[in-house]
């Protein structure tokens, strides 16, 4: 079974940094890429970042580009997410899922997207 266990969320500072894990089992975890979500109340759920299998290659939404940084560690099947320099308009649950790594794909994560984690709440106050 594909499962996939976002955590790592938090109450922090303006400016405060956060890092997620997600923690992946019940599949072949190198051949996959993984990609992180988030979701603020009201508003449809946004591409943030995602790190391919094979090549290593990432995606950042504009957004969190030279905030966020994401990296995988295969030996312990994990993809984490580390948040820099929060603003407020991070706070969002986010959520990581098994799918294709490219930019048309980060923009429809509903239909490339078939895993998902349970997400894990982020809220930056200022």
């Amino acid at each position: 079974e594909v499962q996939l266990q976002a955590s790592g969320g938090g109450l922090v500072q303006f400016g405060g940094s956060l890092r997620l894990s997600c923690a992946a089992s019940g599949f072949a975890f190198d051949d996959y890429a993984i990609g992180w979500f988030r979701q603020a109340p009201g508003k449809e759920r946004e591409g943030v970042s995602c790190h391919s299998s094979t090549f290593g290659n990432t995606y950042y939404a504009d957004s969190v580009k030279g905030r966020f940084t994401i990296s995988r560690d295969n030996a312990k099947n994990t993809v984490y997410l580390q948040m820099n320099s929060l603003k407020p308009e991070d706070t969002a649950v986010y959520y990581c899922a098994r799918g294709p790594c490219r930019g048309a794909t980060m923009t429809s994560p509903a239909r490339f997207f078939k895993y998902w984690g349970q997400g894990t709440q982020v809220t930056v106050s200022s």
